[in-house]
């Protein structure tokens, strides 16, 4: 079956895009599906998953070591006060995505990101209240859905707090990526792994 559980040389199975390269099997086995529960880590994906759009993840993938030195290691802090200056420094460096649109929708992100602290709100908070709960296994990367009630309702909270790039599609990808969803395929040795750090996951608020 077409995108279906795949078996590695080390004898683990595996969701198909996490044998297509290095970076992918990496991402897949240590990261990908994992709960995350802090500000700066969802903030990360976020960034990350919106620098993506028209790009394969491999290319941020490969970039994301000069993503976390160009945006100070996706402080939201300090990403919001970065100046004009920033932003020429960040068009002119090889090492990330050179798309000024994207560069300054981070920049208003980490400002979003910030008006929430100030109103004692927790970013990764709000990210854990749009879970919804587990459904069964798919059986195939061609069932996962690109989007769902849950990431367009983060999306527009999203978006009403002043954020941008941050589209249900998007933002489904980053809640797939920070564990709010476990979408490892049915029979991948990883979501076996996922389950059982969710259950042990303290829900941040």
């Amino acid at each position: 079956m077409a995108g279906a559980i795949l078996i590695g040389a080390d004898g683990v199975r595996r969701c198909p895009w996490g044998l297509a390269a290095p970076e992918y099997q990496s991402y897949h086995d240590r990261e990908w599906g994992r709960p995350v529960g802090s500000d700066e880590g969802v903030f990360e994906k976020l960034c990350l998953e919106g620098f993506q759009s028209g790009l394969s993840c491999l290319t941020i993938l490969r970039k994301r070591d000069g993503f976390r030195r160009a945006f100070a290691g996706f402080d939201p802090s300090a990403v919001a006060r970065f100046t004009d200056t920033d932003v020429a420094r960040l068009l002119a460096d090889s090492a990330i995505v050179r798309h000024r649109g994207k560069i300054l929708a981070t920049i208003g992100n980490a400002r979003a990101a910030v008006r929430m602290w100030e109103q004692g709100l927790s970013l990764a908070g709000l990210l854990w209240s749009f879970e919804a709960p587990a459904g069964d296994p798919r059986p195939t990367v061609a069932a996962l859905p690109a989007s769902t009630p849950e990431s367009e309702a983060f999306s527009r909270e999203l978006r009403r707090r002043g954020f941008c790039l941050v589209g249900p599609t998007t933002v489904y990808a980053a809640m797939q990526s920070l564990g709010v969803v476990n979408d490892h395929l049915d029979g991948c040795r990883f979501r076996v792994v996922c389950d059982d750090e969710r259950r042990a996951f303290i829900r941040p608020r």
